[in-house]
């Protein structure tokens, strides 16, 4: 996928908040330490740091979403980070978002904090972000 075809779901998946631009995910591929993953019209974008890796943002195009795309992509990326050595992922998710906190409840995650007013949303409102962790066994490929 192309920034430009990011930027587009994004914009499609992110209504209630500003989606990210074509040039914010240039500028992310280009860095060495991210990790993009993609299903169909879902994707992953992930920041490496030695052993850890934090999920920067998963998007599905509206059009196919609760088609199992996103379910994919993660499957996926987690299987990618077993390889490369990963051992833990974090993320945050806006706590109103139910569908998304199902998914990643249901793909492994456990809640271990909460960052209240981090996400900036229209009208000057704010919502708390719910931190989750992923913790992971390194595999090699057979």
């Amino acid at each position: 996928m192309t920034p430009s075809d990011l930027a587009a779901i994004h914009a499609g998946a992110f209504q209630q908040t500003r989606p990210w631009t074509e040039q914010e995910f240039a500028d992310l591929l280009a860095k060495p330490s991210t990790l993009l993953v993609t299903s169909g019209l879902s994707f992953v974008l992930a920041s490496l740091i030695a052993d850890e890796a934090e999920i920067l943002t998963l998007a599905t195009d509206p059009t196919v979403q609760r088609q199992g795309q996103a379910r994919a992509a993660m499957l996926k990326f987690v299987d990618q980070l077993g390889v490369l050595g990963v051992t833990r992922i974090f993320l945050e998710v806006a706590a109103n978002n139910r569908p998304a906190l199902g998914h990643y409840a249901d793909s492994g995650f456990q809640r271990i904090g909460l960052r209240r007013n981090y996400y900036r949303l229209e009208g000057n409102q704010r919502q708390d972000a719910v931190v989750m962790e992923k913790k992971l066994t390194p595999h090699h490929p057979t």
